[in-house]
């Protein structure tokens, strides 16, 4: 037996061989949580208190990340570009530097957050890009840009990797996608409320040397930054430390998540032995099938996704509106985007799948694609018509995408790389949503959409191909190949089941 496990055992355990006495002593800790935690009212109790305080904070969160991402696509039909002499090309670039820096620093961020602890780490990453948010206001020319958007980037990558991640130390798998659909809505929200705010804040019009472009930035920073300040003084770090939460519920929520996971072995019921940090946990996550599967797929979804916030309202002008028109029919999409988001959300949670419903959900967005890339520019509303089904398909995805990925991963470094490299690889797709949609090709686009409809349907076989690879770990294990890992603690556990 490993050394790790070198512990003084209980007397009903010492007739026994090692490995033995590993299984009986963890099948006899799980039966003491189960009859511990098998109480449903004090869970529902637990969860509702967990959401209260989690959610309404990570939903402002997302939304301020998104809004902030994207309010460049929006200050670009006030005239950003003249503005700061920049060329359609420049400007491309500004919004690719962006993913450079955002993608460099996911896997650090998710690897220290623990260290650091949620709590600090996700408010002030959050303040900081706010600061930074405000500095675009006050930028002056394209190398001002291309400087401010790279640190953005910087600053912003750590947080939908440190989310998921947070949330997966919270809840169990079961229920996380509904989670993370509930807090995802704050993306399509904030394109929705970004064209509002959008319209009212250049109302402020030119102010001294402030083009009425720079408004949008400046307060949607100040925004953020109030909100990263306040939520320190919400988040918990962990349901062992959450002060709202009385002692019995505390242990009640811990062994909830540790009835989720693999047995662990260890007599004193410490998981700090397999908590510390080690690179071969991280080396386990880099190379991680399901996770390059899954991360492949994301990829072109957030090809999509990307492509359609930053340019819905130059697609929206192009169509016959005026600006302040785009920033309004905007809305509509979105807002259907986010409620079908939160009920694929419930579905996945209620059936306990996540891929399956991913190939389903990516169809309307396939068809949009197909059609808005291939209709003359003579129907302008089929083609908004087509905007809903590519919103609703693309938005839908991505919870059960990021629920899947950390669902299948067990142990706190494998589980913190995961996460990060299935966004470091999908956030890739930024650079080619950046450059998918230039101005020469309006106002069909149909050069871009054509890419991102070949991306999707890229992205339905690598989902399709994640399915059957997690179908056969389970079968694999179901017939004893991944017996030596009995007692791990992890994902490869035989107890562990990936989820399809």
């Amino acid at each position: 037996m490993d050394d790790r496990h070198g512990k003084e055992k209980p007397d009903e355990l010492e007739n026994l061989p090692a490995d033995e006495k590993v299984v009986d002593s963890a099948n006899k800790q799980r039966a003491d949580k189960e009859d511990m935690a098998s109480d449903p009212a004090l869970t529902r109790k637990i969860v509702l208190k967990l959401d209260y305080r989690i959610l309404p904070v990570f939903i402002l969160f997302f939304f301020c990340s998104f809004l902030d991402r994207t309010n460049v696509g929006n200050a670009k039909t006030y005239k950003l570009e003249a503005d700061l002499k920049m060329t359609d090309h420049q400007y491309d670039i500004g919004l690719a530097i962006y993913y450079v820096t955002y993608i460099a620093s996911e896997i650090p961020s998710n690897l220290v957050l623990k260290k650091v602890s949620p709590k600090i780490w996700l408010p002030a990453l959050t303040v900081i890009w706010g600061i930074v948010t405000m500095c675009l206001g006050f930028v002056r020319n394209y190398a001002g840009f291309i400087v401010v958007r790279a640190i953005l980037g910087l600053a912003e990558g750590g947080l939908l990797p440190g989310m998921v991640l947070y949330l997966s130390g919270i809840y169990v798998r079961g229920e996380m996608a509904l989670r993370l659909g509930i807090f995802y809505i704050g993306a399509p929200l904030s394109g929705a409320v970004g064209g509002l705010l959008a319209r009212s804040l250049t109302s402020i019009g030119q102010r001294g040397d402030q083009a009425k472009w720079s408004w949008i930035f400046i307060i949607e920073g100040l925004l953020t930054i109030v909100i990263g300040t306040a939520s320190y003084f919400v988040l918990p770090n962990g349901v062992d430390t959450a002060s709202f939460l009385t002692p019995n519920e505390r242990i009640h929520a811990r062994n909830r998540l540790r009835l989720d996971m693999p047995t662990r072995p260890a007599q004193d019921d410490s998981e700090d032995i397999y908590e510390a940090f080690t690179w071969s946990e991280v080396i386990r996550g880099l190379t991680s099938p399901s996770t390059w599967l899954s991360a492949s797929a994301y990829c072109g979804i957030l090809v999509g996704l990307y492509s359609f916030g930053l340019f819905l309202p130059t697609i929206i002008v192009e169509l016959g509106y005026t600006a302040n028109q785009a920033q309004l029919w905007s809305v509509i999409p979105y807002t259907v985007a986010s409620v079908i988001t939160v009920i694929v959300a419930i579905i996945s949670d209620r059936l306990k799948v996540r891929g399956i419903i991913i190939l389903f959900v990516l169809i309307p967005a396939i068809i949009g694609y197909a059609v808005i890339a291939n209709i003359s520019d003579a129907h302008p509303k089929v083609k908004y018509g087509m905007t809903f089904l590519m919103s609703t398909g693309l938005y839908a995805s991505v919870p059960c995408m990021l629920g899947w990925n950390s669902n299948n991963s067990a142990g706190h470094y494998k589980r913190a790389t995961t996460a990060a490299l299935q966004l470091s690889i999908a956030n890739s797709g930024g650079f080619i949503a950046t450059f998918s949609y230039p101005d020469k090709d309006k106002p069909r686009f149909h050069n871009g959409h054509t890419v991102v409809l070949g991306l999707l349907v890229f992205a339905w076989f690598m989902v399709a191909l994640n399915v059957l690879y997690c179908w056969k770990v389970n079968r694999d294990k179901i017939n004893g190949k991944y017996d030596k890992f009995i007692g791990f603690a992890d994902d490869r556990d035989p107890n562990f089941v990936m989820i399809l």
